[in-house]
């Protein structure tokens, strides 16, 4: 059994991805998964860890560029087209789900008019251009919210929730805090802006610090920065004297939830359900220039119930940041309720759902290669 998963570019993408690879390893054995993405993406640096192939192909977004650039997207087409056909001949899959980001669309499309069996799941409450286009004619669409049904077509559309790394549900608080060099007794805060950073957040914290020097005794930070930022953001933990880690990138991300007590990162639906699953408490900023502003739309409806806080980035600087971390130190009771609120609305079974989704997009297209064959040989029956 051959299967091709396309799409990534962002860990909001990919990790889903990986989420229902090892699930469909568990429910049937012996699949062969190849990743298909563009050498830009995190998919390059992950997938290969994970122990899977990736191949790539040429592709580039359009939304959000600038006409320089969204020029050279458009142009790239006809090349990312024509190596999804080639990945597609290579690889022989029996079918491909589409996570998202650049390299999902060419490659279903190709996929479709090859007659694969397509599905595509759908992480967002918004869903983005591409894989509203997609849902158009893929057999099968899965999405994380309920929201998300109306933009595609009913009949073929699945509630299936966003799939979470099993590895994740699984972190243990004192490896993390052994990994990280983190002191076990100290309120520890986790912050990441997603897989590359972000500037935004990277800054806020740097300038919180100043408003946070009276609990320097209490806390400690795990910041992931991204590459740009990693330097600048290690000299003003250092210049403050506070404890943690600076880093640019957690490989370790079930550790690290584990041992956090509170987090601080954007919110990314595969970040979201990450951190339900887990059942953390955090401080959510949307990335402000998110498709549709679904990251803000994300972030409102676990502040409306209390299983987050929020800050619109365009508030976001470091007394605000520093405020609303103070105020939580203050209210360990209100941390546990947000814990419990999150909790309860993490989906375990996501992956699970989507492969029993993936099973039946087998099943059906087995059942037709076989009256296909039994039509065949029953017409050669009559001819002799």
């Amino acid at each position: 059994m051959n299967i091709l998963m396309a799409g990534g570019g962002t860990g909001g993408h990919l990790f889903p991805a990986l989420a229902i690879a090892r699930e469909l390893e568990k429910e049937i054995p012996g699949t062969k998964i190849t990743f298909a993405g563009t050498a830009a993406g995190i998919e390059s640096r992950i997938v290969p860890r994970q122990g899977y192939d990736v191949r790539f192909i040429r592709s580039e977004g359009l939304v959000g560029r600038n006409p320089c650039r969204k020029l050279r997207s458009l142009m790239k087409i006809p090349l990312s087209l024509k190596d999804s056909r080639r990945l597609l001949k290579d690889t022989a899959p029996d079918l491909v789900l589409g996570v998202g980001g650049y390299s999902s669309g060419p490659v279903l499309l190709c996929a479709k008019l090859m007659g694969i069996p397509t599905i595509i799941h759908e992480q967002n409450t918004l869903p983005g251009l591409a894989n509203r286009l997609l849902g158009r004619f893929v057999d099968t669409v899965a999405v994380t919210y309920h929201d998300s049904i109306k933009f595609f077509p009913g009949e073929k559309t699945y509630l299936t929730g966003n799939p979470v790394r099993e590895e994740i549900l699984h972190g243990d608080r004192e490896r993390g805090r052994r990994i990280f060099n983190l002191d076990k007794d100290l309120f520890t805060i986790f912050i990441f802006g997603g897989s590359s950073g972000a500037a935004s957040i990277n800054s806020a914290a740097g300038e919180a610090l100043a408003y946070l020097e009276p609990y320097r005794d209490r806390i400690q930070f795990l910041h992931q920065t991204g590459d740009r930022d990693l330097e600048t953001v290690r000299d003003t933990y250092r210049r403050r004297e506070f404890r943690g880690a600076v880093v640019r990138f957690v490989y370790e991300m079930a550790d690290a939830y584990a041992a956090a007590d509170l987090i601080i990162s954007r919110a990314g639906a595969t970040t979201l359900a990450e951190l339900t699953a887990c059942g953390k408490a955090s401080i959510l900023v949307p990335y402000p220039y998110a498709a549709g502003n679904h990251q803000e739309v994300n972030a409102r409806k676990l502040w409306d119930i209390g299983a987050a806080q929020m800050i619109p980035d365009r508030e976001l600087n470091g007394k605000t940041l520093a405020d609303l971390i103070k105020h939580m130190l203050h209210e360990p009771d209100a941390i546990g309720e947000m814990e419990r609120i999150s909790r309860s609305l993490g989906s375990r079974e996501a992956a699970k759902k989507v492969v029993e989704l993936m099973k039946g997009l087998l099943k059906k297209k087995n059942r037709g290669e076989a009256g296909y064959t039994a039509c065949i040989n029953g017409s050669e029956g009559f001819i002799s």
